[in-house]
């Protein structure tokens, strides 16, 4: 019964997401894209790790896997200034986080295992005007959401747009989707693909030997076929004389 218990409580966070009336928009990300995973490291350690670490990851394993050098690193990525071989933690004592926020930001070095990279994708394109809440947005996906907007200098500030619809016979305003004001550094398209980016960099925070495991797995397979037809081979060497 224990058992039991323990598995629904672990499961009612899937549940939570899968009920969100929200529709999540495709991540296309690519874990070959070197180009995309540093413009989405770059992006991250500029606007996310003031607040956020990914502090299972150390700065000189990131830069190996993606191609940077690490004085790059070092003196472009690194602004907390803790020698290269060091874990990606952020400045900010968790105290004063709490105090700042209400709560500790998260890290975020496995949140797309746990949101999934759609979930992300959406959510970092969902933040819009709403000035009853403390830092003046709100989200779509993360109705009531604790934090700023930290990406409106590149997406510039949007806004809900409503329609009016007929229920039960009666008017009533609802959101359909969010305008987008056009005062931003980057075009739509443009900061849709930073946001990408940012996705495709923390997908491969949460897994980086993801595409190394894929690699091994052919070879194991290849090795499996290989050993099965020397293995059929072998038996029917045995039991020819039986027959």
């Amino acid at each position: 019964m224990k058992k039991l218990i323990i598995a629904i409580l672990a499961f009612l966070p899937a549940l939570a997401f899968a009920s969100s009336t929200v529709k999540l928009d495709q991540a296309d990300y690519d874990l070959r894209d070197k180009a995309s995973l540093q413009s989405g490291a770059k992006l991250f350690m500029n606007y996310c790790a003031g607040c956020h670490s990914t502090q299972y990851q150390r700065y000189n394993r990131v830069a190996e896997d993606l191609d940077i050098p690490e004085d790059v690193m070092q003196a472009n990525l690194n602004f907390t200034g803790v020698p290269v071989g060091e874990l990606m933690k952020n400045a900010i004592p968790e105290k004063d986080a709490a105090a700042w926020f209400g709560a500790p930001p998260p890290d975020l070095t496995l949140v797309a295992r746990v949101r999934g990279a759609d979930w992300l994708y959406t959510y970092l394109r969902s933040f819009y005007k709403d000035d009853s809440r403390p830092f003046g947005v709100n989200n779509l996906v993360f109705p009531s959401v604790g934090m700023p907007h930290v990406l409106e200098p590149l997406q510039g500030s949007t806004s809900l747009k409503m329609q009016e619809h007929t229920v039960d016979g009666k008017q009533v305003t609802v959101p359909v989707g969010l305008e987008v004001a056009g005062n931003g550094e980057l075009s739509t398209e443009e900061y849709d693909q930073a946001v990408l980016d940012i996705v495709n960099f923390l997908v491969y925070s949460a897994d980086p030997v993801k595409l190394e495991r894929h690699r091994m797995g052919y070879w194991v397979l290849g090795f499996l076929v290989i050993f099965f037809i020397f293995g059929y081979m072998l038996k029917k060497e045995y039991w020819r004389d039986v027959h």
